[in-house]
């Protein structure tokens, strides 16, 4: 039997201002592509299919249409719920969309029964059982007591989605053993993992309860396709244990990453390979860093391999140079003449000096004016001569400030 993972659309996504509804399009189109090459028996989308609760209209048709798209297929579709969706949103259309070889699993419910589902060969056939657990929002399952403290409600929390697991494999084994057959059984997830790899663009899901999910608290699947995390990874260093990454880069530090699905293969029994399917990029995202003269540099180098169209999607870091109040315009003269669109400009010094505070537990009120002035001082690279004149200077202005007091 063979699988394809994907997780992580967010379809109706604005990305600092821009729409992503061209790139989604074209991802939805060579994904059906995609499944039709690969003769795919079953595609698991493992959450955040969209972006927000309330999606805008466009997001919806494009939602619908390839659920349409697969139905011609003959591919089995499984969409599960990541903690960007609604519940209720999903759950409306639920009924409709089993009519279309589509299962919905909006959250997890009290009827297990309802999260097991066969999955089918081309020809009929079981080929494996899933557990399908989507994102677990706390108050779906009890798990707290009055009086806990932060760390108690954390384990309590974590014991709970350990036991709906469980529970859920227990099912998945009996159902097996109904059938006289060993199958493989797969397990799927929305949520953080120990160990797992962050970007930018992932929120923390169970504030102030639970950080990471041990990988050692899940049954033990034959595959595990997990959702939540973009950058896709093995769990662990486990083959079976996978996050398979958003199909698009959702910010610029996921610029430079390979995006890709999995190809997921059984034998009547087990796992028997995972293979990562490249996908193309739908719209380009450069992140670059430097002071002016090295980005002008840069740029030069950069224009000799960009397309004229769609213009990239350009993240500038600026080091150095950061003091000039119109650095904005400064960065887009430098991008006059080339086919990026600039998104965002971050000033280097900004960055240095949030951090400032934090070193050793220390907070500013702490600090005299030496301290501070020495610290920063220490972030940079000058020779001996400038270090000398700033510090000059720096005596200046303490020495004016104590003859106005």
């Amino acid at each position: 039997m063979r699988i394809l993972h994907t997780s992580d659309w967010h379809l109706g996504q604005h990305f600092m201002g821009k729409t992503r509804e061209s790139e989604h399009s074209a991802w939805c189109a060579w994904l059906v592509q995609t499944v039709i090459e690969q003769q795919a028996d079953a595609l698991i989308v493992a959450g955040d299919i969209f972006d927000t609760g309330t999606p805008p209209s466009y997001a919806r048709r494009q939602y619908n249409q390839f659920i349409l798209q697969m139905k011609a297929t003959g591919c089995q579709l499984i969409l599960l719920a990541g903690n960007h969706d609604s519940v209720t949103m999903l759950n409306e259309s639920k009924d409709l969309l089993a009519e279309l070889n589509t299962h919905v699993i909006a959250s997890v419910s009290d009827n297990l029964e309802e999260q097991i589902i066969p999955l089918k060969k081309r020809n009929g056939e079981l080929g494996a059982v899933l557990c399908a657990v989507p994102f677990i929002r706390a108050r779906d399952i009890h798990y707290s007591q009055a009086g806990q403290s932060a760390d108690e409600k954390q384990g309590s929390l974590q014991a709970a989605i350990a036991e709906h697991y469980a529970q859920l494999f227990a099912k998945a084994t009996a159902f097996c053993e109904e059938q006289g057959a060993q199958l493989p059984i797969i397990g799927t997830g929305h949520l953080t993992t120990v160990g797992a790899s962050l970007t930018e663009s992932v929120r923390n899901i169970y504030v102030g309860n639970l950080s990471a999910f041990p990988t050692n608290a899940f049954p033990a699947f034959d595959y595990l396709a997990l959702g939540h995390i973009h950058r896709p990874q093995k769990v662990g260093g486990e083959e079976h244990l996978r996050y398979s990454g958003s199909p698009i880069a959702l910010s610029f530090d996921e610029a430079n990453r390979q995006k890709e699905i999995l190809c997921v293969d059984f034998d009547a029994t087990s796992l028997t390979a995972v293979t990562p399917i490249q996908i193309p990029g739908f719209q380009r995202l450069i992140a670059l860093k430097g002071n002016l003269a090295s980005l002008k540099q840069q740029l030069s180098e950069l224009a000799k391999e960009l397309a004229p169209e769609p213009k990239a999607w350009l993240e500038v870091t600026v080091e150095e140079d950061d003091f000039y109040s119109d650095l904005s315009e400064r960065v887009n003269q430098l991008c006059a003449d080339l086919p990026v669109e600039v998104l965002r400009v971050r000033r280097q010094r900004k960055q240095q000096q949030a951090n400032l505070s934090y070193e050793a537990g220390e907070v500013l009120a702490e600090l005299t004016p030496d301290d501070v002035f020495t610290k920063r001082l220490a972030q940079e690279t000058l020779t001996d001569e400038q270090v000398v004149t700033l510090e000059g200077l720096h005596a200046q202005v303490l020495e004016a400030l104590q003859e106005v007091d």
